[in-house]
């Protein structure tokens, strides 16, 4: 069941930053991902490969997720890098807030399941968890409320506090407050009272945006690639050395 991931990716953009080659570094790299993701989930897999923890909906719904992530997060990253080569950072920085916020909800994921191994919350938590991450909505459209993106931002501020200080930069950007207007619109010449209106979005965020770029993939990756296959795993096994407990309680014995 397990699928092609990214590996290397991050090695190679951080050799890339010495090289000054990152948009076609960053383009082939994406190209790759693309390749990678995952085309389909089947629920008769998931069965045969462990039927006493995969009759439990949490499981198929939290393995979905993560792929529904993988998608979302480099379709994101394309949109990315196709307005920052066309020079339209402000665009491009907006999106990656978005990609960021994705990262996020899988660094969520993982942080739900070990909570569980850990006994801080119970397994039905964690599938009401699932459930929203997967169904939640904010305008009603489904009958579940979506878990806040702070909320999840914030539990990812312990293990990845570079993750949220990020998020907050960007959204300065994403924003119409000094840096979103002032800052990327204005030059204000002090010395004889005039606001010059000039776009300098690239000039300002060029280089950053590269690393920025570089810090969101660094962390799907190794979310992705190293935590989330060994706590599923071991949510499996979990589950099955509690699999009696969990039918009683459903049959109210």
């Amino acid at each position: 069941i397990w699928f092609p991931p990214p590996c290397g990716l991050r090695r190679r953009l951080l050799q890339a930053l010495d090289a000054m080659s990152n948009a076609a570094v960053l383009d082939a790299e994406l190209q790759r991902l693309a390749m990678c993701r995952c085309e389909k989930i089947e629920l008769a897999g998931l069965f045969a490969r462990n039927p006493t923890a995969h009759k439990w909906k949490a499981f198929n719904r939290t393995i979905v997720l993560r792929e529904l992530i993988y998608w979302r997060f480099h379709d994101l990253l394309v949109q990315v890098q196709l307005l920052a080569s066309q020079k339209h950072a402000l665009g491009a920085r907006i999106l990656l807030r978005s990609a960021l916020e994705t990262v996020a909800m899988l660094v969520f994921i993982n942080f739900k399941m070990q909570q569980v191994l850990d006994g801080k919350v119970g397994f039905q938590e964690f599938g009401d968890s699932t459930s929203k991450l997967l169904l939640g909505s904010r305008d009603e459209s489904t009958s579940l409320e979506a878990i806040n993106i702070l909320t999840v931002l914030k539990k990812c501020g312990s293990k990845h506090p570079g993750l949220v200080q990020l998020h907050e930069l960007l959204c300065e950007a994403a924003h119409p407050n000094f840096d979103g207007l002032l800052g990327g619109y204005g030059e204000t010449d002090h010395k004889n009272h005039v606001t010059h209106f000039v776009n300098s979005w690239k000039e300002r965020w060029g280089v950053d945006q590269y690393q920025a770029v570089v810090q969101c993939i660094s962390t799907f990756e190794h979310e992705y690639n190293d935590v989330w296959p060994p706590l599923y795993e071991s949510l499996e096994r979990w589950v099955e050395h509690n699999d009696a407990d969990f039918e009683a309680q459903q049959n109210g014995i």
